[in-house]
């Protein structure tokens, strides 16, 4: 989800909160499927191509070093990347960025770019704060094998696509499309009735 089409897509996810002591884990496994992935030309069998231009790419590196220059750490960092092939094109693979603070610009902006940053969180009640103390509301999911805390956060999530264990909440197109907060421009939502 934070990697498909380098990145480049309103839903691709940016930050990740990692709840209590699941988040070595969790960075570990995200790590570990991250070195998997293949980058190159598209028509190659590649799981992710290049950012759209050179100046979009050079302006996502900045971020990342940005968050390393602010003590984050760099778990995987896609600076460097070396497309499958040689292919030229404006390479810049994957990064997942660990211990991530929300002063950090990798966690305040969008980047638009394959960056993954994970902030830790020692509760759900201040994983529920982090989110809904952000001037943005676009899209988010839990995951949990917990029913009584996917439905809690459904219900008090303040954000306007909500998934329970998927990894982009994106509804069918007959249903709105839309965020809350600063992430909702205009009067009308893209997908639904009014998008018709």
């Amino acid at each position: 989800a934070g990697f498909g089409s380098a990145g480049e897509r309103c839903m691709a996810i940016s930050a990740l909160v990692a709840v209590g002591d699941i988040a070595d884990e969790l960075v570990a496994k995200i790590k570990d499927r991250t070195d998997t992935l293949e980058i190159g030309d598209g028509t190659l069998d590649s799981d992710m191509g290049p950012l759209v231009t050179k100046v979009h790419r050079d302006k996502v590196a900045s971020y990342i070093d940005a968050g390393e220059g602010a003590g984050a750490t760099i778990v995987v960092d896609g600076r460097t990347v070396q497309a499958n092939g040689g292919a030229d094109g404006f390479w810049l693979g994957p990064t997942l960025i660990d211990h991530v603070t929300t002063d950090m610009s990798v966690y305040t902006d969008e980047i638009f770019g394959p960056v993954l940053s994970v902030i830790r969180v020692d509760s759900y009640d201040e994983a529920l704060e982090l989110v809904n103390s952000s001037p943005f509301g676009n899209g988010t999911a839990i995951f949990t094998n917990d029913g009584g805390a996917a439905r809690r956060f459904q219900n008090e999530v303040e954000v306007g696509m909500v998934g329970i264990n998927v990894p982009i909440p994106v509804p069918m197109a007959y249903y709105s499309f839309g965020g809350w907060k600063n992430s909702l421009f205009g009067d009308t939502h893209a997908h639904g009735t009014e998008g018709v």
